[in-house]
C-alpha cells in the first residue's frame, strides 16, 4: 500500500515539475502563478509557449514572462511564436539605440513600451514597420520630449491617415487605418502609441466612454516623461495641452461613465469602458479622473476667467440641409469692435472638437464669417450664464 502511495505521489510531482520548470529554466517567483495560468488558458499553444520561454535569451527573459504573464487569452490562443519574438526584440532594440528608452525602469518599459496593442484590435505586426518610419525622425532628438515632438508632429504626413467617421470600425487597428486613410479619435491614438513605442517612447491610451455635457465619447494618448504623464493626441498642440481639456476638467469623478481612464497592459484597479463593447472588461485600465481635473483647474486660473465670464463653443456648417462641419475664420465682434477670431473646426477634426471663445455672460456678440458666396456674414448670438454650443451656417 505504502508503494502505491509512493507512485501516485512520484507521478503527481513530475507534471508540476514540468510545468513549474522548463527544462534548466525556472520561472521567476513573481511570474510563476501567472505563467501556470497563463500556460493553461493557451490550450494547445501550451507546448510552444513553453519551448519559447525556455529558449528566448536570458536578457529578455523577464520581458517574455512578463508579455506572457498578462497575456489575454485571445492572444495566447493566437499569436504566433515569431510574433510574439519581433514584439520583444523589437522593443529591446529601441532600448539600446535610444537614450530616453534605456534609462526607463522596468515597469515602465514592460508596460508602455514592449505591449503590442492599445485595446481589442486586430493584431497587426506593426513594431518593424514604425520602427522604419519614425526612428529617421528621432534619431537626432537630444532628449524624450524633443523625440516626442518629431514623431507627434509628423505622423499624419507619414501615414497620410485623417480623421473620418466613414471608417470601418471604430477599434481600427493601424494597418486597416493606412490602408482606408482614415480613422476616428480611438483609430488614431493607436497611430500615435504605436509610433510612440516604435521608438522607446512610453505611451498608452486615455480617454472618457462620455463627457458630463453628454457631447460624447473621446480617446487620446499619454506619454511619460521624467517620471510624470503627459497628455497629447494625433494633431497635436503640445503637451498637457488640447481642446478637450475644459471637457476632461469637468469629469464626474463619482461616475464611472464619465471617467477618464488610462490604458494598462498589466492589470490596474479597474477597466476601460469601451465605447463599442459596453459589457467587456478585458482592456486593463486605472482611474486617472482627478489629474485632468487638476489640470484644468490649473488652466483656469492662469486663463484668469472671471465671476461674469463663460466659455461658448462654435461650429460652421456649409448649410443648415448640407451638415459638412466647415474650417473657416470666425471674428468676434462688440458693438462693431473685434474681441477674438479663431478657425471654426474641419471636417476631418474630432467631432467633440470645437472653436470656444471666453465671453461675458448675458451678452450679445456678432460673430462675422464669410458666407457661401464670399460674403461677409454677421449672425448675433446672445450668451447667458453657462457653457453652450452655437452652431453658425454658411447660407
Amino acid at each position: 500500500m505504502k508503494k502505491i502511495n509512493c507512485l501516485v505521489l512520484v507521478f503527481t510531482i513530475i507534471p508540476f515539475l514540468a510545468f513549474s520548470q522548463i527544462k534548466n529554466r525556472v520561472f521567476l517567483p513573481k511570474y510563476e502563478a501567472l505563467l501556470h495560468t497563463a500556460l493553461e488558458k493557451s490550450g494547445d499553444r501550451k507546448d510552444s509557449l513553453q519551448y519559447f520561454l525556455n529558449t528566448v535569451p536570458k536578457k529578455h527573459y523577464e520581458a517574455a514572462s512578463f508579455l506572457i504573464a498578462y497575456m489575454p487569452e485571445r492572444d495566447l490562443k493566437s499569436l504566433s511564436i515569431p510574433y510574439i519574438k519581433d514584439q520583444i526584440d523589437g522593443a529591446y532594440k529601441v532600448k539600446k539605440e535610444f537614450s530616453w528608452c534605456a534609462k526607463l525602469p522596468d515597469s515602465i518599459f514592460f508596460n508602455e513600451v514592449l505591449p503590442y496593442y492599445c485595446f481589442d484590435e486586430n493584431r497587426d505586426n506593426w513594431r518593424n514597420d514604425f520602427y522604419l518610419k519614425f526612428s529617421p525622425l528621432v534619431k537626432d532628438s537630444k532628449n524624450v520630449r524633443e523625440a516626442i515632438k518629431a514623431v507627434a508632429t509628423n505622423i499624419r504626413n507619414v501615414l497620410s491617415v485623417d480623421y473620418n467617421v466613414n471608417r470601418s470600425i471604430v477599434n481600427i487597428s493601424p494597418f486597416q487605418s493606412i490602408k482606408e486613410k482614415m480613422a476616428t479619435c480611438t483609430g488614431l491614438s493607436f497611430l500615435l502609441v504605436d509610433a510612440f513605442r516604435s521608438v522607446g517612447i512610453p505611451a498608452r491610451m486615455a480617454g472618457t466612454p462620455m463627457w458630463t455635457n453628454m457631447k460624447g465619447n473621446h480617446s487620446w494618448v499619454e506619454v511619460w516623461v521624467d517620471g510624470q504623464w503627459y497628455f497629447t493626441e494625433y494633431y497635436p498642440e503640445d503637451l498637457n495641452k488640447a481642446w478637450f481639456l475644459a471637457d476632461a476638467g469637468r469629469a464626474d469623478i463619482s461616475n464611472p461613465r464619465h471617467w477618464i481612464y488610462a490604458s494598462s497592459y498589466k492589470p490596474k484597479e479597474t477597466y476601460f469602458r469601451l465605447e463599442w463593447d459596453t459589457l467587456s472588461t478585458a482592456i486593463h485600465a486605472e482611474n486617472v479622473t482627478k489629474r485632468y481635473i487638476d489640470l484644468y483647474e490649473k488652466e483656469k486660473v492662469l486663463e484668469n476667467l472671471k465671476p461674469d465670464e463663460v466659455w461658448i463653443s462654435l461650429q460652421l456648417y456649409k448649410s443648415d440641409k448640407d451638415l459638412k462641419r466647415v474650417s473657416e475664420k470666425i471674428a468676434i465682434e462688440r458693438d462693431g469692435k473685434e474681441l477674438d477670431f479663431g478657425f471654426s473646426p474641419s471636417p476631418i477634426d474630432d467631432l467633440n472638437k470645437f472653436l470656444k471663445f471666453k465671453v461675458t455672460k448675458n451678452t450679445t456678440y456678432q460673430f462675422v464669417y464669410l458666407d457661401n458666396r464670399g460674403k461677409e456674414k454677421h449672425s448675433d448670438i446672445t450668451v447667458k450664464d453657462k457653457e453652450e454650443l452655437f452652431t453658425l451656417y454658411k447660407n
